[in-house]
């Protein structure tokens, strides 16, 4: 496939970019400044863009099979103001012009309500403390999620917990339509495993998809 990487210099999407190379998709990774990509990703096509600025990404969306998008906030104080919000109605626009369908965007389960299953600790404390503490990265995340709703793509939101940086294991649990039962933790690699494993998956279209070990 040939797919379109937003924040290819994060964690998660650093990860995208180097399992879709080597799972052999034509990769082009969208970056505010070349200089943050590993330049152990050999073969990716880099394209320098503000993704508030849809016709900025323009070129790195035409053609393109899929836009998968890694992008999250830095700091509290970041996600405060809006950042992954604006970032992807900017993306959004692209992908009309462009005509591109599938898009798919990293969340976090705290944004989405707690599952029936889990926990008592979890959903009547743990839950609570860390979106209070984060109250500004989900009220940001949150609106993104509704901004991707309201387009007209073919979209998966993925919401997983803590994200760790851990070698893949490719053994994980995924929920379409909610969060995870008792899902703390994650590492970003087989995040981004299960990304590109459901790229051509129909029953994960326009559903958030939870994902946790």
């Amino acid at each position: 496939m040939k797919l379109t990487v937003c924040g290819a210099t994060g964690g998660t999407g650093r990860e995208v970019v180097r399992q879709a190379l080597e799972a052999g998709h034509e990769v082009t990774a969208v970056v505010r400044d070349p200089a943050r990509l590993p330049g152990d990703l050999t073969g990716v096509r880099v394209v320098t863009a503000d993704v508030t600025d849809p016709r900025s990404l323009r070129p790195a969306m035409e053609g393109r099979d899929a836009v998968i998008s890694g992008l999250g906030p830095r700091s509290r104080k970041l996600a405060r103001d809006g950042v992954v919000a604006p970032a992807t109605r900017g993306i959004l626009s692209a992908l009309e012009v462009c005509g591109v369908r599938r898009f798919v965007a990293v969340s976090a389960a705290p944004v989405g309500p707690s599952p029936q299953g889990d926990p008592f600790l979890d959903r009547r404390i743990m839950t609570p403390l860390i979106r209070r503490f984060l109250r500004d990265v989900y009220t940001d995340l949150g609106a993104m999620e509704e901004a991707v709703r309201a387009g007209d793509t073919d979209w998966t939101v993925m919401r997983p917990p803590r994200l760790l940086d851990r070698p893949r294991t490719g053994t994980y649990r995924l929920a379409v339509g909610g969060n995870v039962p008792g899902g703390r933790r994650i590492a970003r690699s087989d995040l981004a495993h299960a990304i590109l494993a459901l790229l051509d998956d129909p029953a994960t279209v326009r559903q958030v998809v939870g994902i946790a070990y």
